[in-house]
């Protein structure tokens, strides 16, 4: 069976075995495809794996062979589904490779902004400390986490990992899920309660048309000047002017970004630019064990497929 990832560069930059995936056909692999690659590059494919690739109507058309996508990933919009289920090509992708890997980077983010580490550590090397008349100081006002309350957006596997980290740590967790579900350590409140109450809020849900801009001036207005708003989930999830907005002009305190609207971000992205926001280039998921995982969760879900009996298909 012939095989080609067409972006394998972000999954596996050489720190990873590809053998797991080898040893199921014949296999090609590109680090990186543009878009006018892609047809020459999988025209005799039977097995095409992608991450962010595109996978369009009028691309797929052009790929008779293929029988299989797999997205190495959890997000799918990249992939024209309905043209792929018109031409007989199954889709699968990955969930909850990486929620502990997340959980990590959103308190990561949390941490940073509430800490000022690197704040600090740059001053200390810059030679405050050495000049300092005093045996400590502090360039930025320091937050406890203890007796805060975090609202999560979204309650599923990532989200109850922040959860568990958050309880650890001594904050009220309250969540808003469209279907709640009773869980232990959690109040289910409304979406309104969760930006009136939070000191931090967390965005762990899917991407839809209800969810999209949730952050936004409205709801912004309704926070906490202290407050604190975090994502990991979706860039479009937010509203990037009116939160640049927000932090510009003191409505709430912080911002910690992993993910953006555009990605790679264009240069005039409003958050490039806001006071008191921490961005990181969408490294939440990458891990060395979480990718470790979905490597291996990839050929789980090709071999499933060989095998006649296909999981985590995308309907």
């Amino acid at each position: 069976m012939n095989i080609v990832i067409l972006d394998g560069y972000t999954l596996n930059p050489g720190d990873q075995d590809w053998a797991p995936i080898e040893k199921l056909g014949n296999v090609t692999i590109y680090d990186r495809s543009a878009r006018e690659e892609i047809v020459e590059r999988a025209k005799d494919a039977e097995v095409v794996l992608v991450n962010k690739v595109v996978l369009s109507g009028e691309t797929l058309a052009q790929l008779p062979k293929a029988r299989y996508i797999g997205v190495m990933a959890t997000g799918f919009n990249n992939i024209d589904i309905e043209a792929a289920r018109k031409h007989g090509i199954t889709v699968t992708n990955v969930k909850a490779y990486g929620p502990a890997s997340v959980a990590q980077q959103t308190f990561a983010l949390l941490l940073a902004i509430v800490n000022r580490v690197e704040t600090h550590s740059q001053s200390v090397f810059a030679g405050d400390w050495a000049a300092s008349a005093d045996f400590c100081y502090w360039k930025t006002p320091l937050t406890e986490l203890a007796g805060k309350t975090i609202g999560l957006v979204g309650l599923g596997d990532i989200g109850s990992q922040v959860a568990k980290i958050a309880a650890a740590f001594g904050m009220k967790v309250i969540a808003y899920r469209k279907h709640p579900v009773p869980t232990d350590g959690v109040e289910m409140v409304s979406l309104d309660e969760i930006f009136r109450q939070s000191d931090v809020i967390s965005l762990h849900c899917p991407l839809t048309d209800e969810t999209r801009e949730i952050i936004n001036r409205e709801n912004l207005a309704k926070m906490k000047s202290g407050a604190i708003v975090l994502n990991t989930g979706r860039g479009p999830l937010i509203h990037e002017q009116d939160l640049a907005d927000a932090l510009k002009n003191g409505t709430i305190a912080g911002a910690g970004l992993d993910v953006l609207s555009v990605e790679p971000p264009k240069a005039g992205n409003p958050l490039l630019s806001a006071p008191n926001c921490v961005i990181t280039p969408h490294v939440a998921w990458a891990t060395f064990e979480a990718r470790q995982r979905l490597l291996q969760m990839v050929a789980d879900n090709l071999e499933n497929f060989q095998s006649g009996k296909p999981v985590n298909v995308v309907s």
